[in-house]
């Protein structure tokens, strides 16, 4: 079951990856067609920045996700690394706890976000709903949330960044 948990957890990790990076190369190619039309054609178009914008939600919630699983994500392990090894492993609980919380919270208020503005539009969109655009939040916490029950459970996955920070508390 453990094995199972830690596959399924590789593959949402996978595609939180995926999608994130996706959102990144997309964002690198509008951002210099915009600059292109603007100060090389003399004639903007209007959809390159909101799309960008648009893709920089998702990069932002699929890329933490996929970051906070594997210990990329930014932390401030001063006071911790100077506790007590059992005060230490206290701290790095209640901190996964907070985790679980703030993912909850971006299931939660994410979610009504998505419904609030479901039947909106983008302007330079309108085809698209503004609550379609907003999902990346309910959805990135959900990925969020699974890690954080992946790391109470069994522990983080093995050290792929050479920090030896990120999985000490676990041992």
């Amino acid at each position: 079951m453990v094995g199972l948990y830690r596959q399924a957890m590789d593959a949402v990790y996978g595609v939180c990856v995926v999608v994130a990076g996706s959102a990144m190369v997309l964002i690198s190619l509008i951002v210099p067609w915009g600059v292109f039309t603007r100060y090389g054609l003399n004639s903007a178009s209007s959809w390159p920045e909101p799309a960008a914008i648009l893709l920089s939600i998702v990069l932002t919630f699929f890329g933490a996700a996929a970051c906070y699983r594997v210990g990329l994500h930014m932390r401030v392990s001063f006071v911790r690394d100077r506790m007590p090894p059992w005060l230490g492993r206290l701290a790095d609980i209640v901190a996964e706890l907070l985790m679980a919380a703030v993912g909850l919270f971006m299931m939660d208020w994410g979610y009504g976000l998505c419904a609030t503005t479901w039947n909106q539009s983008i302007a330079e969109f309108p085809a698209l709903s503004v609550g379609v655009t907003y999902l990346p939040i309910p959805l990135g916490g959900f990925c969020l949330l699974l890690f954080v029950i992946e790391r109470l459970l069994i522990g983080p996955p093995a050290d792929t960044t050479g920090d030896a920070h990120a999985t000490a508390a676990f041992e």
